[in-house]
């Protein structure tokens, strides 16, 4: 079944993002030199002040560390909200470039949540509408001289959102808190929330002291969604406090 589902890596990283941090704070607020500041910088004084950054406001600093993600099994819909967050950079699938023919004849998808748990009925005709799509868009790359370039940018026109797209991201740490908070939450499409939760599980293994209070707003502090808040803070923290201890148990 071509059936894919959300899934994210984290490929790189700048390395010793915490330091880097913490060093591009310090200087701002220090006459010291650039070299003097790394030779007085140890891992309990990183921790320290990239809380006080975050308690105080300073979040510039947090624009020097960058993290790069592959992203599979997501569908174009997924695509239109993620390429919102402007402050990153995307690079993404070519329908042009790339058919949506695999050599079974079908193409990926995603199925919604909400038809999967309608039971198996709803996911068969799910599949049965794709399929239909596929067969328009077989017949529109034939009726325009074949697959190729020039026939895949014109024959996607009939392929759905639910199709499936690759991408890699890079964000800065600042905006990942940014996207985090905004796509953890529970108000968020569920499809982006999976891969919000996925890239904080990524960047907590290897940046604690910058993302470990990261997640919906909920978490660290009020719901900014007003009345359009879930009413599930607590379940949202808890969320949060089980994600940090397995990170926790896989360092041990």
């Amino acid at each position: 079944m071509p059936q894919v589902k959300p899934s994210v890596k984290l490929l790189e990283y700048t390395p010793n993002p915490e330091r880097t941090i913490a060093l591009a704070a310090k200087l701002c607020y220090s006459d010291a030199t650039i070299e003097n500041l790394q030779q007085g910088l140890d891992k309990s004084d990183i921790t320290k002040f990239i809380e006080r950054l975050r308690s105080f406001g300073h979040a510039s600093p947090f624009e020097h560390a960058s993290f790069t993600f592959g992203i599979e099994g997501v569908s174009r819909s997924l695509l239109a909200q993620i390429t919102r967050h402007r402050i990153a950079s995307f690079s993404v699938k070519s329908q042009r470039y790339v058919a949506a023919n695999k050599n079974d004849g079908t193409f990926n998808y995603v199925i919604p949540e909400a038809i999967e748990a309608m039971g198996k009925e709803a996911v068969e005709k799910f599949e049965k509408q794709m399929a239909t799509m596929h067969e328009w868009y077989t017949e529109w790359q034939t009726a325009l001289g074949g697959a190729c370039e020039k026939s895949n940018e014109d024959a996607r026109f009939v392929l759905p959102n639910a199709a499936e797209t690759k991408m890699i991201v890079t964000m800065n740490a600042r905006s990942l808190m940014n996207f985090f908070n905004l796509r953890c939450c529970n108000r968020a499409q569920w499809e982006i929330r999976e891969v919000a939760w996925q890239m904080l599980e990524l960047v907590l293994e290897v940046a604690p002291a910058i993302f470990g209070k990261c997640g919906p707003s909920c978490v660290s502090g009020a719901c900014t969604e007003g009345k359009m808040t879930c009413g599930k803070p607590l379940e949202m923290r808890e969320k949060q406090k089980a994600l940090l201890e397995r990170i926790a148990n896989k360092k041990e």
